[in-house]
């Protein structure tokens, strides 16, 4: 399951990467209109910018944007950010392999196998869905509904 902190970090990326202008946007407004509270929003904006995903700027008119492009930034980015391996069993993870203790032979492990698809399958899915992907989700889903 996806932490509220990815969750966060997820909502308030897809917020900065909407505005047209990429003008920095101050931390209360990202909080205000994504329903995120503010202090637990610092942290997570702090986070992103030591990944180098946001930038910020001080003082009048300062605020946090995208230093990435919406078309660079990927949910299996974020989500590994923040929550770590993209997988159900440690030994079928890209950047957090560990070995299973029961495991007798990860080469025949039938289970592994299941898992390992499961993992490529969906890291494959997120990481086509960038920034950019969900934005034009968004606008696919408005047409369809104002279409009915």
């Amino acid at each position: 399951m996806l932490s509220k902190r990815a969750k966060y970090a997820i909502n308030a990326l897809v917020y900065l990467a909407r505005q047209e202008a990429q003008k920095p946007i101050l931390i209360s407004r990202i909080a205000e209109d994504e329903h995120i509270p503010k202090k637990f929003l610092e942290a997570i904006l702090l986070e992103l910018k030591h990944a180098g995903i946001l930038n910020s700027k001080k003082g009048k008119g300062g605020g946090y944007y995208l230093h990435k492009d919406p078309g660079e930034v990927s949910l299996a980015d974020i989500m590994r950010l923040f929550d770590g391996a993209i997988a159900f069993l440690p030994c079928v993870t890209y950047q957090y392999y560990e070995r299973c203790e029961e495991c007798v032979d990860e080469e025949t492990c039938g289970i592994r196998d299941v898992f390992q698809d499961v993992r490529d399958e969906s890291v494959r899915v997120l990481k086509a869905s960038t920034l950019a992907n969900i934005i034009e989700r968004e606008k696919k889903l408005e047409n369809a509904l104002r279409k009915k």
